[in-house]
């Protein structure tokens, strides 16, 4: 047997700190509650505004029927990627979540995709029944039955359509 070299374990040294210039400050407790108020006050608008962004998706979800591909499938992303991190903040913690899976479909995340067009439209459509329904809570028990399935059905093309990775 050949003889083996020792293993000689080199740890680096840790630089984070010297490049983020020490410890991070205290979190300015006045600005998060200014920040808060602010949120308040444009609540009144929140209404308008996720009606604003369905009609957005809406219509790039009328654009890629109509007219499926590459450009059309990317307008639909953007509008399900916007509408995934506003809806929470406007209240609808489910049109988030509906919109999250949708943007894993649309998107290049889990390599290119062929979802078909009913699981792409059945996404949109939760997202208008939550938002006309005015299905606000996180906690509906059809809305989270409706997501969780919709996830669940995201999910297995995504096993069945997805690369390898190695």
């Amino acid at each position: 047997m050949a003889r083996e070299k020792p293993i000689e374990v080199i740890t680096p040294p840790n630089v984070l700190k010297a490049k983020i210039g020490g410890a991070m400050p205290a979190l300015d407790q006045r600005a998060i509650a200014r920040a808060e108020a602010a949120l308040d006050k444009m609540s009144g608008q929140f209404a308008d505004w996720v009606n604003e962004e369905l009609a957005h998706l809406l219509n790039a979800w009328a654009a890629y029927e109509s007219a499926p591909g590459p450009v059309t499938k990317d307008e639909l992303h953007r509008r399900s990627h916007d509408l995934k991190g506003l809806a929470p903040t406007y209240g609808y913690p489910l049109v988030g979540r509906i919109c999250a899976t949708l943007c894993k479909l649309t998107g290049d995340e889990h390599g290119e995709l062929s979802p078909p067009d009913r699981l792409l439209k059945a996404h949109v459509d939760a997202v208008k029944a939550a938002v006309v329904g005015k299905i606000m809570g996180a906690d509906h028990p059809v809305g989270l039955a409706l997501a969780a399935e919709l996830e669940a059905q995201t999910k297995l093309l995504i096993v069945r359509q997805a690369p390898l990775s190695t």
